[in-house]
């Protein structure tokens, strides 16, 4: 007998779902549908309840997604745009390099005053105008992420956000060369989706999206733009080059 054994016995049964799981997505051609939850919770043995959670952890990894009311869908791997965070750049520019069709679904266009919360976040007075600019962009044929970018008024004109905007402010801000871009601080963490965040992106709601809160300098050091981004899984793998300290 092999000194090696491939056995499940000392696993918890949590443990083997997990394994049941990734076996069942890893034979299941991308982008086609799993069975619905009741099947295979009966197939498996578990509770729904049981399954669900299961299944948010594939959901994290990326390998699957789950789409309110439509079912779950195992996720193409190739269509995954990897990118470092040393450089900005628009998911336009990223999806353009990788021949990838872009391309902005829902557009929404708010002006009003910035109130307490954005006054402080934008380092402008609360009564001053700001417009704010939400919208979903589409890479092959998949909602990918979820953006608002909200800016004092007199950053960008609204008419170059009616005339020809395809989606990104980073890509507008750079084309005009009105301002001198300096840098991004960016705060990178993790979030359920709220209702109506999963409904612009297909997914389901409370599912994990990563959120990137980025505030946008110029060279004098004034912030023209706060940003909001929200990631579906399994479209983005974001990575990090770090020098070893000395």
């Amino acid at each position: 007998m092999s000194e090696y054994t491939n056995s499940t016995e000392n696993l918890t049964l949590f443990q083997k779902l997990h394994i049941q799981l990734a076996e069942i997505i890893e034979k299941t051609p991308a982008g086609e549908k799993l069975k619905s939850e009741p099947e295979l919770a009966a197939s498996l043995g578990v509770s729904r309840a049981t399954l669900r959670e299961a299944m948010r952890s594939f959901e994290g990894q990326g390998l699957i997604r789950r789409r309110q009311g439509v079912g779950t869908f195992v996720v193409d791997q190739k269509q995954n745009i990897e990118s470092g965070l040393e450089i900005l750049e628009s998911i336009e520019t990223q999806a353009n390099r990788l021949g990838m069709d872009v391309k902005m679904g829902y557009l929404g266009i708010h002006k009003g005053k910035a109130g307490k919360e954005i006054g402080s976040k934008l380092g402008i007075d609360p009564k001053e105008e700001i417009v704010q600019i939400s919208r979903v962009i589409w890479v092959s044929d998949h909602p990918v992420a979820y953006l608002i970018d909200t800016l004092p008024s007199d950053v960008l004109p609204e008419e170059d956000l009616i005339n020809g905007f395809t989606g990104s402010v980073l890509d507008l801000l750079i084309k005009r060369e009105t301002y001198h871009l300096s840098h991004s601080k960016t705060y990178i963490s993790a979030c359920p989706a709220s209702s109506d965040i999963a409904k612009k992106i297909q997914m389901q709601r409370g599912d994990v999206v990563q959120k990137f809160e980025a505030y946008l300098f110029e060279t004098s050091g004034r912030i023209l733009d706060y940003s909001e981004s929200y990631f579906a899984p399994g479209f983005f793998k974001f990575h990090v080059i770090r020098k070893i300290g000395v």
